[in-house]
């Protein structure tokens, strides 16, 4: 049997060119390929299925201590804060002491501090008076207020407030609250020895509680800077997770703004005469006073000589246009 021919032996047979199209070979004609047409331009999106451009971040606010006065807020982290119902030039939250309270607790359990700010006419009036001031409460992580004037106020605004929220009432609630969650306080102002009282009354009341410190400072202390040193230091060395800085306004708001960045995981709230009250050694009204709106009188019947310019001159008239032109703003909306 012959041996398979070898490829190579056979020479490659040329391919025939094609010709031109429509020009026949043989029989056949071979038929031209029509090009494709030109593609058409792509039509726009319809407007509803454009794509959106993503928004950069919006530009925060001046930020609050523990945050709410950026991207945050008292609904939470990351959301939106409520707005403030605005009597006398400042906004207030519309919070109640329980809701006081949660945020608070809530806050610190996410490693957040802040303050909180309890204006009543007196300070109401004072930061129409300073600019300055009513500008440092606008930073106040929660604004509550204490007096019924203002709840008052509010009503007659149609844009009412749930309830009263003093610094006295706080100091107990809070210290209460924080005993149940382990959490610690310190007791912050009033004449030498009556921090030391208040906070022997409050573990008395509430055994599980945890004093971090307490300290008078001297008077003049905030007008030094080594006064205030002194304070920042004596908070960082405890740590605490509550401060009751009971100095009166504004020197215990001016001081929270300079320590609290240094301790920024702590809640501070400015109470006032609150640590006298916790101790025993001031008064406090009774209830049903308290629900009237009479607290002021019965705190200027038992200091006359120091109150009476404050109360009477001062905050009563005040009480009285703010009332009245909160009436009067009503009646022009109808």
């Amino acid at each position: 049997m012959p041996a398979s021919p070898d490829p190579g032996e056979y020479p490659a047979v040329p391919a025939v060119p094609a010709g031109p199209a429509g020009l026949s070979r043989g029989r056949h004609r071979v038929r031209p390929v029509p090009a494709a047409p030109p593609a058409a331009p792509p039509r726009p999106a319809p407007a509803h299925r454009r794509a959106r451009p993503v928004p950069g971040p919006a530009p925060s606010r001046r930020a609050r201590p523990d945050g709410t006065g950026g991207p945050g807020g008292p609904g939470g982290p990351g959301g939106r804060a409520p707005r403030r119902v605005l009597v006398a030039g400042l906004g207030f939250d519309r919070l109640t002491e329980r809701q006081v309270i949660n945020h608070v607790l809530g806050a610190l359990s996410r490693g957040r501090g802040g303050w909180i700010a309890t204006p009543n006419v007196d300070i109401c009036q004072a930061a129409q008076r300073d600019p300055g001031l009513a500008e440092l409460l606008g930073t106040a992580s929660l604004v509550v207020p204490d007096g019924m004037p203002l709840l008052w106020a509010a009503r007659l605004r149609g844009d009412p407030l749930p309830e009263r929220v003093t610094g006295s009432s706080l100091i107990f609630s809070l210290s209460a609250a924080a005993a149940r969650a382990g959490r610690s306080v310190y007791l912050l102002g009033g004449p030498p020895g009556v921090p030391e009282l208040a906070a022997d009354r409050l573990r008395q009341r509430y055994p599980d509680l945890i004093v971090a410190g307490c300290y008078a400072p001297p008077w003049g202390f905030e007008r030094s800077r080594e006064g205030v040193l002194a304070v920042r230091r004596r908070l960082a060395a405890a740590r605490p997770d509550i401060v009751f800085v009971g100095l009166g306004c504004p020197k215990q708001e001016r001081l929270i703004a300079a320590v609290g960045p240094y301790l920024p995981t702590a809640w501070y709230l400015g109470c006032g005469a609150a640590i006298p009250l916790a101790a025993g050694t001031v008064r406090r009204a009774p209830r049903w006073m308290q629900q009237a709106g009479l607290e002021w009188l019965f705190r200027l019947l038992s200091e006359p000589r120091r109150l009476f310019h404050r109360y009477v001159v001062a905050d009563l008239p005040f009480a009285v246009r703010l009332l009245a032109g909160c009436a009067a703003e009503r009646l022009r909306r109808r």
